[in-house]
């Protein structure tokens, strides 16, 4: 049975501790979508700290198998090298990871392609993580690109990436700085060192299944992220800023075929305030004082990236919106102790149009909500430390007045606290 964790906001809420903790309890832990673009930061219980990009983090537990899903773009050097980081830390990793053969390949002539395309933007890019997402996606979408298991058919594989790279070389002229030959002659390699991490996933999830075997699936990015690749769907992130995958719970169900009924659970992370990278609308961004003071207490740079992170208060007409997206059935607030010194706590309740009309949704014109004024209710703040607190009662009384609100506003239990940067600092109210 199946307890999904997905991140309910802009990403970084920190969906990698809590995987952490639920994957001690289950026997597989599974990533459904996205890529080399995700970063999960966990300090296990022996104090060392491990960064999770293509790689699920319930390979921290010994006792649990790892699952790269179907839905993945897999980028084979980057697979290699984080195994190989996680060695040197003395994490034994062997016969605990596994790989879709129906994941489409990410190639470095995706990374060199995303680059290219941010400049064509110029002052409207998306502000991508540079790692080749979006055009792995898009080699996905237009059925030109190449899925896992075709690395080991090599006439088939060489004559794809060649195609690629040639139909790019057109578009691109010498601005594409890029060997294919280089990149081919890497992947005579890989069909050695590859084979025994890949199977058929639809097989394996459907024997987990069957099995009723307790699971963790590891969201990638999050909800107004989403984007939606399949064509008969809709998409939910702030378009165009958004990445190049299903960050959703449907994305779950298709990139791991994955039963419906298994679902045990779906918990949205959501930071006690709001953080996001790159371009896009970020109505409670503060650009002042306490934007700064959340970006530094909070640590607010990017594993993936090391870019600075983008902060502001939280927004509920975000988190309700996203909640009526994935259905959470409980949430895990993140990083509650960075609040502890604020004085005033500021939320966000509701948008207010020019017209001075009142909104409670999240709109898909991002012209119209630039328009939109921010109506936000004001909480008087702690100002006592809440970091390590183990218990709901250790919190002061005006922290737990904040956690409440947040949960008759939105009408999900909030499962879990985070109060503190390692795998202990954690409350517990999910009995």
């Amino acid at each position: 049975m199946a307890t999904i964790v997905l991140g309910a906001q802009w990403g970084d809420e920190g969906k990698g501790k809590l995987t952490d903790i639920l994957c001690s309890k289950v026997k597989l832990c599974a990533r459904a979508a996205g890529g080399r673009n995700a970063g999960h930061s966990i300090v296990a219980a022996n104090g060392v700290s491990y960064s999770f990009h293509l790689l699920p983090s319930g390979l921290v537990n010994p006792n649990c198998v790892n699952l790269i899903g179907s839905g993945v773009v897999f980028h084979v050097p980057s697979f290699f090298q984080e195994l190989e980081e996680l060695h040197e830390k003395g994490l034994d990793t062997k016969g605990r990871i596994l790989v879709s053969d129906r994941c489409q390949v990410s190639f470095d002539l995706h990374a060199a392609v995303d680059g290219l395309e941010e400049v064509e933007l110029g002052e409207r890019k998306i502000g991508t993580t540079g790692k080749g997402i979006g055009p792995s996606y898009s080699s996905k979408a237009a059925r030109n690109g190449v899925r896992v298991h075709e690395i080991f058919d090599e006439p088939t594989f060489e004559r794809k990436l060649r195609l690629l790279a040639a139909g790019y070389k057109k578009r691109f002229g010498d601005l594409l700085e890029y060997d294919v030959e280089e990149e081919i002659a890497r992947f005579k390699e890989y069909r050695n060192t590859l084979p025994s991490y890949v199977v058929d996933a639809v097989s394996f999830m459907k024997t987990a299944q069957d099995n009723n075997e307790k699971f963790a699936v590891e969201g990638a990015n999050a909800c107004l992220l989403d984007m939606n690749v399949l064509p008969s769907r809709n998409d939910y992130g702030t378009y165009p800023y958004v990445t190049s995958s299903n960050t959703g719970l449907g994305g779950v169900i298709t990139g791991l075929a994955l039963n419906p009924a298994k679902i045990d659970n779906i918990v949205g992370v959501v930071k006690a305030y709001t953080t996001r990278v790159g371009g896009g609308p970020f109505k409670t961004e503060d650009l002042g004082e306490a934007g700064t003071k959340l970006q530094e207490i909070g640590r607010e740079w990017g594993v993936s990236t090391g870019r600075r992170r983008r902060c502001g208060w939280l927004d509920l007409v975000v988190l309700k919106y996203s909640t009526a997206i994935n259905y959470y059935t409980l949430l895990n607030l993140t990083k509650l102790d960075v609040l502890d010194t604020f004085p005033i706590i500021k939320v966000a309740v509701a948008y207010k149009s020019p017209e001075g009309e009142e909104i409670d949704y999240f709109p898909a014109d991002l012209g119209y909500l630039e328009t939109c004024e921010v109506v936000y209710k004001e909480f008087e703040g702690w100002q006592k430390p809440t970091t390590h607190a183990k218990t709901y009662y250790d919190l002061p009384k005006q922290a737990r007045e904040y956690i409440e609100f947040i949960e008759t506003f939105v009408g999900v239990k909030i499962g879990w606290i985070g109060t503190g940067p390692s795998r202990d600092d954690m409350i517990t109210r999910t009995a």
